[in-house]
């Protein structure tokens, strides 16, 4: 098997091994929770019903209850991308004298990206409870089509404030509500989402960090070796110029932990990045992951007390002040103290 075979292998495990996770993770309605509810629905007329069970008791454990696997699974990832950067990377670029801030950049962001994931894991996301609902309640309006007054949460027995929705993980009602983060076994609220959000800046430029001073190795050893100059005999004895795809495999054969850590990085670097990207989106029009995906799988409000099920009313965001307010809400959260003082 050559080495594009396996790469392509490679390849394939890492996505379909990351599709799965978000859709486990993520909600019931999406594409790939679909899918997988789907496939599993045509397993199970081969699986045996206590096995099928058991199974499905394990997933639900898994994936629907807060359990530490995820940030045991994270912390186990950041050790083994770590450990292999300071065993090799760090020790061949100290070799070839690079400058030590870059060597040293990657432990400054894993340090801040600790401190970040400790805030963000043991804060307080805003749980909503009897002594404090009464506060909470009046600090956003009702927008009359994702969040209808008097509404009670039937887990809860409490009215539901606007933006605030029941995690059924935590088994609580959370104010301002994103999601529920099971890498770092917390929901993400009004009063840590500033955390979630540092968390994920720092973490995304550690990655992107040691992609960079790997791959900035990896030329490095190219160029001073002028393999890019050189030839190689192939299968059928003729002697050929060095290609990229041989120069790849060249590498992967030399450094073979190196470059699988650097595909690992750069895959989590564009996940991540793409992530980031859609959080600062949210965050400069201060919405919630919760109402981003309401607003569009809905579009309308088909509450049957409040107006007749044919009738669509658009969404529109109601709680953007402006980028500069919405991120100063998001690291300020507002109370309602505040709110009457500016009403």
């Amino acid at each position: 098997m050559d080495f594009l075979t396996l790469f392509v292998i490679y390849l394939c495990c890492v996505l379909a091994t990351v599709a799965l996770l978000c859709a486990c993770s993520g909600r019931k309605e999406g594409f790939l929770a679909r899918s997988v509810s789907g496939a599993s629905q045509i397993l199970s007329s081969v699986i045996p019903a206590q096995l099928r069970s058991a199974t499905h008791r394990a997933l639900h454990r898994l994936f629907h209850t807060r359990s530490c696997l995820f940030v045991g699974l994270h912390v186990t990832l950041q050790a083994a991308v770590y450990g292999e950067y300071t065993w090799e990377v760090f020790v061949y670029c100290w070799e070839l004298q690079f400058p030590l801030l870059l060597l040293l950049l990657p432990y400054l962001l894993l340090a801040g990206n600790v401190g970040c994931f400790l805030l963000c894991s043991r804060a307080d996301p805003g749980i909503i409870t009897k002594s404090n609902h009464a506060s909470l309640v009046e600090i956003y309006a009702y927008d009359g089509v994702l969040f209808q007054n008097g509404i009670l949460c039937p887990t809860c027995n409490v009215e539901k404030p606007a933006r605030s929705k029941h995690c059924s993980f935590c088994g609580v009602c959370v104010q301002r509500f994103d999601h529920h983060c099971v890498w770092v076994n917390n929901c993400i609220g009004a009063f840590n989402v500033r955390y979630f959000l540092l968390y994920l800046f720092t973490l995304t430029a550690t990655a992107a960090t040691v992609a960079i001073v790997t791959t900035a190795l990896l030329v490095q050893v190219v160029l001073l070796s002028d393999m890019m100059h050189g030839s190689y005999i192939d299968d059928q004895g003729q002697e050929r110029a060095v290609e990229l795809l041989f120069l790849i495999q060249h590498l992967f054969l030399t450094f073979p932990r190196i470059v699988f850590m650097l595909g690992f990085v750069l895959l989590l670097t564009l996940i991540l990045g793409a992530y980031c990207c859609f959080s600062l989106y949210l965050a400069f029009t201060n919405q919630t992951s919760n109402e981003w995906y309401k607003s569009r799988r809905d579009g309308c409000s088909h509450h049957p007390t409040l107006r007749p099920p044919d009738r669509r009313v658009a969404y529109k965001n109601i709680y953007s002040k402006g980028v500069w307010m919405n991120l100063k809400e998001i690291f300020k959260p507002p109370t309602a103290l505040e709110r009457k003082k500016k009403t």
